[in-house]
């Protein structure tokens, strides 16, 4: 498939906002039950969701760019019952909607205990709020993650696992940028908790992404050039693609690149998405030093738009057999 940077930036920008928000809530939880010992402070909660909310909408921006009508967008909602990319476009402003109440409820103080459990322990409002905001952003996560899944002829993508690394990718790089925004903040305890949770959600997005990695190197094509026209000769050559020049398929699904070029591409999303941000994490988690924190996530997102692009990239559509001759 040929990647289309609008859809790379979308994916990794709401993912990094869906990871950033799952972190504030985790943090307000743990606080909450006293496992660890923080400050309150509603300007955190606040400004960090309106952080996150920017990415949402940053991302949203960036997908306008891929649509051919901008103008007709909200048609792409009509489709919910049968469409994933439907139920993403219905799922992730109701996401966005979610946060903007949770970051007010922090930043004009108008939360209230809803449940009192105990004389130390209470249920607040933004609490509830913060669970319905994670119950959409895994919503959204699993919109996002099926749109491609779902494509059973892509046989890169028809896996579990891609639903899985959206995730995982998501949420790790979300909390990486939590880990700086607590630095930022003087929040040691919470860059422990946030640093400690990216580490932990990169080594585990290493393991699956990689799988996929070993799995699509396995893969044999389901398609062939006599099966796609239906000759059974035993040898069978193409010499031309049936056009005199390019057209929309060949432009929309190949990409256009070298076998090295990927393959360079592979390689460095490996070492930017995982390898440099677990030693970095880990360094800083010793130190908490602030700007490898900000180094990691950093890296790790320029690693995600690479790591987005070889997912495209390396999707190979059965009509590429056809016109293989370009």
């Amino acid at each position: 498939m040929n990647p289309a940077f609008s859809v790379i930036f979308l994916t990794t920008l709401i993912g990094a906002g869906q990871g950033l928000f799952l972190a504030l809530v985790t943090a307000q939880v743990y606080s909450g039950i006293e496992l660890i010992t923080v400050e309150e402070s509603g300007f955190f909660y606040a400004l960090g969701s309106a952080i996150a909310l920017f990415l949402l909408v940053a991302g949203l921006v960036a997908s306008i760019f891929h649509l051919g009508r901008p103008e007709r967008a909200w048609r792409a909602a009509a489709m919910w019952r049968t469409s994933w990319l439907s139920r993403e476009v219905i799922a992730l402003p109701a996401f966005m909607g979610v946060v903007f109440i949770y970051a007010l409820i922090h930043g004009f103080g108008w939360d209230f205990t809803v449940i009192q459990l105990n004389p130390e322990v209470a249920v607040p409002f933004s609490i509830i709020v913060g669970i319905i905001g994670t119950l959409l952003c895994f919503i959204l996560f699993v919109c996002t993650g099926m749109i491609y899944a779902a494509i059973k002829f892509l046989q890169e993508w028809a896996t579990p696992l891609t639903l899985i690394n959206f995730i995982l990718l998501g949420m790790a790089s979300g909390f990486s940028l939590a880990a700086v925004y607590a630095a930022l903040q003087k929040a040691p305890e919470l860059i422990t908790l946030f640093a400690g949770w990216a580490l932990l959600l990169t080594a585990l997005s290493a393991i699956t992404r990689i799988s996929a990695l070993i799995r699509n190197s396995r893969l044999k094509p389901k398609t062939t050039a006599k099966s796609a026209i239906g000759i059974r000769h035993p040898k069978i050559v193409q010499m031309a693609q049936g056009a005199m020049g390019g057209s929309f398929n060949t432009r929309e699904y190949f990409h256009g690149k070298t076998d090295i070029v990927v393959q360079m591409v592979k390689w460095s999303f490996l070492v930017l998405v995982f390898l440099v941000p677990m030693i970095l994490l880990s360094i800083a988690l010793i130190g908490k030093v602030v700007i490898l924190l900000i180094l990691s996530a950093l890296i790790q997102y320029i690693g995600l738009i690479a790591e987005r692009w070889f997912f495209f990239a390396q999707a190979n559509h059965p009509q590429n057999i056809y016109y293989q001759a370009t």
